[in-house]
């Protein structure tokens, strides 16, 4: 206990969080630009006529055209963030405002939106705004607690290590799947293309990822390996970002890398900050000379370290080093948050079936990367009115990228099978909703994957086992 009370009385400065907290607002802010940009906000969002939704998360729904609105709060509160103004509210709004995007529709789900909110959650309870940023006040420190820099690297490390556990199976590392689907197919890469369909290269990959994903956060740690680790990094994210489409996150995942570094380059990186606003105050000055024919001072004067930004450019050890008091009831909670954080990823192992196939357990626990599933989904409604029997056709309430998710993800099948018994409800007919299914998991031929003899409509969505999905009659080794 002296020893934990001790790392908690621990204290640094803070220029390391501010590094941080710039560059998460700015990849942000980023992101929402680009998602925008893209025409996925009225393509995911407004266009489609269901929603898939998480199990209790129902009532998240898209806005309409109101969604937009949601997206300029997420991208303002991002910039917020990243200058560090109110920041303790804009982190908030941010991670409701992101979170919300993220539980409207799961069938846009991956890991790294995942990421974003738990990471975002996190920061809410981290003086991140204590150094260069428009909150920081003239005379106060800008000493942080040394726990509030190593529960992000803590974060970061869970994600990486858990990604390295759970590509520990016979799939990845002896078939080298989904990889060596994936790979020879981008032969249309300049220079390494052409060395995409070779067997040892896939399996290079393969083994290369699980051990990177392993070995990152103690390479980061170590001070001896961390310049070759962050290299690892850059290169390893780089690739991935050449080889598939996961938009932004590799570069979050490289600048995120940054804080394992020293006190020392965070300086550098801050005093480069103040460099760029410093040409951008002479800029504006000039500026505002040339309109008005002499010279003027600008409105807000960016730079100034007694000002706006009152510890940019003096680190001042005389300050006072009192002690730092971190509330029992802050500390509660993220001892709680982090607890959740390392069991949940294990849940898999309360149910009987295989992961790959029935999926009970398989997002939010940093499976990353690790299947190629393809099938389809044949729905057959029975109406018990007149005993008459008719098939679907999913174009008519989903979109062609919702059809393809639906279509081997078994709590997808189950809520879309009570969305057509309400449809047609609504129209005065009681029905039965049947599903003939075939799903191939990395590479294996396919085969019939819901038991079409069960009436989904009979069945609520819960934590129990799905027992209604046919066994997969085959074996996947490892974690």
């Amino acid at each position: 206990m002296k020893v934990i009370s001790r790392y908690i009385d621990k204290q640094t400065k803070a220029a390391p969080l501010a590094v941080f907290r710039i560059f998460f607002g700015l990849m942000m802010l980023i992101s929402v630009i680009r998602f925008w940009a893209n025409g996925w906000v009225n393509k995911l969002y407004i266009e489609p006529k269901f929603f898939f939704s998480y199990y209790g998360f129902e009532w998240v729904q898209p806005l309409g055209n109101y969604t937009y609105l949601l997206f300029i709060i997420c991208g303002l509160s991002a910039l917020a963030v990243a200058i560090g103004f109110r920041y303790r509210i804009s982190i908030i709004v941010f991670f409701l405002s992101f979170t919300y995007i993220e539980l409207m529709d799961k069938t846009t789900y991956l890991n790294h939106y995942y990421f974003i909110s738990i990471l975002s959650f996190l920061m809410i309870f981290l003086p991140a705004e204590k150094c260069f940023s428009l909150d920081a006040k003239k005379k106060s420190s800008d000493r942080v607690p040394q726990w509030s820099i190593d529960s992000i690297k803590l974060m970061l490390g869970i994600v990486y290590f858990y990604a390295g556990l759970a590509k520990l199976n016979s799939d990845w590392l002896v078939k080298a799947m989904p990889l060596k689907i994936w790979l020879p197919g981008r032969y249309d890469i300049p220079l390494l293309g052409d060395f995409l369909h070779q067997e040892w290269i896939i399996y290079a990959f393969s083994w290369s990822g699980a051990l990177y994903d392993l070995s990152i956060p103690f390479l980061l740690l170590w001070k001896r390996t961390r310049w070759m680790a962050f290299a690892f990094v850059v290169v390893f994210h780089v690739l991935t970002r050449i080889l598939f489409p996961i938009g932004m996150f590799p570069y979050i995942m490289i600048v995120s890398a940054l804080i394992f570094f020293d006190l020392g380059l965070h300086e550098r990186i801050i005093s480069t900050f103040n460099v760029i606003l410093s040409a951008a105050k002479n800029l504006l000055r000039i500026e505002t000379t040339s309109r008005n024919g002499k010279r003027s001072l600008p409105m807000v004067e960016m730079t100034n370290s007694k000002s706006q930004f009152p510890h940019v450019e003096h680190f001042d050890d005389s300050r006072a080093r009192g002690r730092i008091k971190t509330p029992q009831w802050k500390l509660t909670l993220l001892t709680i948050f982090f607890t959740i954080q390392l069991l949940l990823p294990w849940r898999y192992l309360m149910y009987p079936n295989e992961l790959f196939w029935t999926e009970e357990g398989f997002r939010f626990s940093w499976r990353v990367m690790l299947m190629e599933k393809a099938g389809y989904a044949n729905f057959k409604i029975v109406d018990y009115t007149n005993d008459e029997t008719f098939y679907i056709n999913n174009n008519d309430f989903l979109t062609h990228f919702q059809e393809k998710q639906m279509a081997t993800q078994p709590d997808f099948i189950l809520e879309y099978a009570h969305y057509l018994r309400d449809h047609f409800l609504a129209q005065g007919k009681e029905v039965g909703v049947y599903v003939e299914s075939y799903v191939a998991l990395n590479g294996r031929k396919s085969k019939p994957y819901v038991n079409p003899s069960v009436d989904l409509t009979k069945i609520n969505e819960s934590f129990k086992p799905k027992n209604w999905i046919l066994p997969f009659e085959d074996e996947i080794k490892g974690i």
